[in-house]
């Protein structure tokens, strides 16, 4: 499986915890998501609607090699704010490459299949989608790269 560093470090630190640790894990990433920057306003954002709570991501690759992604999750919502930075803390800054090869289904190495329902994990999902979807259309209209998987 190919991902970038940081993402495939979150990985095998899932990887090593059993179930229990896993799910305190994903909401110790929740408490770490960081807010929005004053510039962003939730409204100018992509709603992610694949998540089960209002969840919206911003993607800024003017520079494709490194690649800038804001989250907003409530607070209310811990397990889908987790993997909203899980996805902030393994992607933000890789490069456009390096996201678009990422697997769509990588969350399952995570091992989080046991201690999540397939529906919350659909919204992981769903942010990846998003997120590609951004990247291929930012570098298509920029011409700074070509889009990939």
């Amino acid at each position: 499986m190919s991902l970038p560093p940081a993402l495939a470090e979150i990985v095998e630190d899932f990887a090593a915890l059993g179930d229990s640790d896993k799910v305190t894990l994903l909401l110790e990433f929740a408490a770490e998501l960081p807010d929005l920057p004053e510039h962003l306003q939730t409204e100018a954002m992509e709603p992610v609607p694949e998540c089960q709570s209002p969840v919206f991501l911003s993607v800024d690759a003017a520079d494709p090699q490194s690649v800038r992604l804001y989250f907003s999750a409530p607070r209310e919502a811990p397990t889908t704010r987790g993997f909203a930075a899980i996805l902030h803390q393994g992607l933000d800054t890789a490069s456009a490459q390096e996201i678009l090869g990422v697997p769509s289904d990588f969350y399952y190495e995570l091992g989080l299949g046991a201690a999540v329902s397939p529906l919350r994990l659909r919204g992981m999902a769903g942010m990846l989608a998003r997120i590609k979807g951004q990247v291929r259309n930012q570098i298509a209209d920029t011409g700074s790269g070509r889009p990939g998987t």
